[in-house]
């Protein structure tokens, strides 16, 4: 069972971490403060004159995991997935990128690091930055399949097979499928900034009332 909810007073019209009960309602003991307890060997009211408990703990990473508002996660996983490519500005580098572009062609432009560089994963580092994400989805979106398989065998090829476990189509294609859906959930989170508490009421109920 996994239960995300609200930590504290949030401000009228500011994103929220809305109660999710999945399967039902709310366990006494959920799992991830039975998995605190036994892995800190600490029970839940510890420590007893503490600001700060095993339960309090539990209630903020539970509300970490599930809150994607500012998408730090999967922003934080594309440059994961791009620090796994040969860096701009060194020779091998240089022929990746090239390669890039002529597998991608003009759909390649958008995450070339000429057009890419800079501010860009700076913004991402810093915060909720949804730049990087939209210019990989226009760049697979434009993409054809034969340029998404010319692409996926290119990426497939700098790919380390000793330290990740796969490289070739096969490696790039599945960078290209993590590339997609992380910068997918980036951009999907980032409709809930302009969400206010109302509008997840009016969604609940209209659940609710089908």
């Amino acid at each position: 069972m996994l239960e995300c909810r609200s930590i504290g007073p949030q401000p009228q019209g500011d994103s929220l971490i809305v109660n999710r009960y999945v399967g039902g309602e709310q366990p006494d003991d959920d799992e991830l403060e039975q998995h605190l307890t036994r892995e800190l060997n600490t029970p839940l009211g510890w420590p007893e004159d503490g600001g700060l408990t095993v339960r309090h703990v539990a209630t903020i990473a539970a509300a970490a995991t599930c809150d994607t508002a500012y998408s730090q996660a999967a922003n934080g996983h594309l440059i994961d997935l791009f620090a796994a490519l040969p860096l701009p500005g060194t020779a091998e580098g240089q022929g990746f990128w090239a390669r890039i572009r002529d597998a991608g062609g003009s759909a390649a432009l958008s995450i070339d690091p000429a057009n890419m560089g800079g501010p860009f994963f700076d913004r991402v580092r810093d915060g909720n930055e949804s730049g990087i994400a939209f210019r990989i989805l226009s760049f697979l979106e434009k993409l054809s399949s034969d340029q998404r398989d010319a692409t996926a065998d290119v990426i497939g090829s700098v790919l380390d097979r000793g330290t990740i476990g796969v490289s070739g189509r096969y490696g790039g294609e599945l960078w290209l499928r993590d590339a997609e859906m992380s910068a997918w959930r980036v951009v999907l989170a980032g409709r809930r900034e302009f969400e206010t508490s109302p509008d997840r009421k009016r969604f609940f109920d209209a659940w609710r009332q089908a």
